[in-house]
């Protein structure tokens, strides 16, 4: 089954639902980076949520979500597009990379000195003149210590940030990054046209029911069979599927006014020392030279010239 994600709304309550399964999207970030294993998963589970949560955005724009680590792992980043094209990347502290082990928990990796936090940030492409991102801020701690899963982390932050309740179940492998996401809408979510036959007892019950969901069953299975599974006994009412793919948005342009921000003296002592500017997109991997001419014609000229290296040519 091609990446998607399916959204439902439950009939007799204000909960709604989403189950995404990422197989081609999450590939296309493992074929740029290597991770240790503990980090490709986490960043996984926050590929499949940075969806779940980007699929109820009411305006064209972006969600991007950070989490700053203080343990191994300096920073993991997702970004989703209202049209749900993604991209992610890892950071690590100093060269931490060869030194995770496949059993490190999510406490030593982000947070082992309690100063890890989540950062999710909402950025409309078609802002107001004065209009700021919003932007919300949770430790990776509760009221009870440390969490100690990406799901948790996220619950965490849709409650104290947004206050909603809300329930997510996350998993991802070498093969697929999933996640299913329940949550409860104030009021009667508009859904419910008589109030009087909302069913009181539906969020509890439908989030025991996703309690029942395993690991392994959130890898192995279609989401349709787990849907099936679940919630066979709920009227439920479902949405036209929605697709997810990698896309960065790196370009040579991109890069040459960056450069142009950075200035003529500091890109010229650049190279000086190496002879050349040398630039790897932290998505993508894609490489971006520039040479004396480059340079010269990116401070004189508006255009900048055209090449880039194809993938297989890549340098690190």
């Amino acid at each position: 089954m091609s990446d998607q994600l399916q959204k439902f709304m439950f009939s007799a309550a204000p909960v709604r639902g989403e189950i995404v399964s990422l197989r081609n999207t999450w590939q296309e970030v493992l074929t740029r980076r290597s991770y240790p294993t503990p980090v490709r998963n986490v960043l996984g589970e926050m590929m499949a949520a940075c969806a779940l949560l980007s699929a109820n955005l009411k305006f064209d724009g972006t969600l991007i979500m950070q989490i700053f680590g203080d343990g191994p792992v300096k920073m993991l980043v997702v970004q989703c597009n209202s049209d749900l094209s993604m991209r992610a990347t890892a950071k690590f502290s100093g060269d931490a990379a060869h030194t995770i082990p496949d059993d490190i928990t999510l406490i030593e990796l982000l947070n082992t000195s309690g100063h890890g936090r989540c950062v999710i940030t909402l950025d409309p492409q078609n802002k107001v003149p004065g209009q700021q991102p919003y932007q919300g801020i949770v430790p990776l701690a509760g009221e009870d210590g440390p969490l100690k899963s990406m799901a948790e982390v996220l619950e965490h932050y849709m409650r104290h940030s947004e206050q909603l309740d809300t329930r997510m179940w996350l998993a991802a492998n070498g093969e697929r990054a999933v996640g299913m996401l329940l949550q409860k809408l104030p009021g009667d979510g508009g859904i419910v046209p008589h109030p009087g036959e909302l069913d009181a007892d539906t969020w509890d019950r439908v989030c025991t029911l996703g309690g029942t969901l395993t690991h392994d069953e959130l890898l192995t299975e279609e989401p349709n069979t787990l849907f099936r599974r679940l919630f066979w006994q709920e009227n439920v009412q479902h949405f036209e599927p929605a697709r997810t793919r990698f896309e960065c948005s790196c370009s040579r342009v991109r890069v040459g006014n960056m450069l142009k921000m950075l200035g003529r003296e500091e890109v010229d002592s650049v190279i000086e020392e190496r002879g050349h500017v040398e630039i790897h997109c932290e998505y993508c991997n894609q490489r971006y030279e520039f040479d004396p001419v480059d340079v010269a014609q990116l401070f004189v000229a508006s255009g900048l010239s055209q090449g880039v290296a194809p993938a297989a040519d890549q340098r690190h």
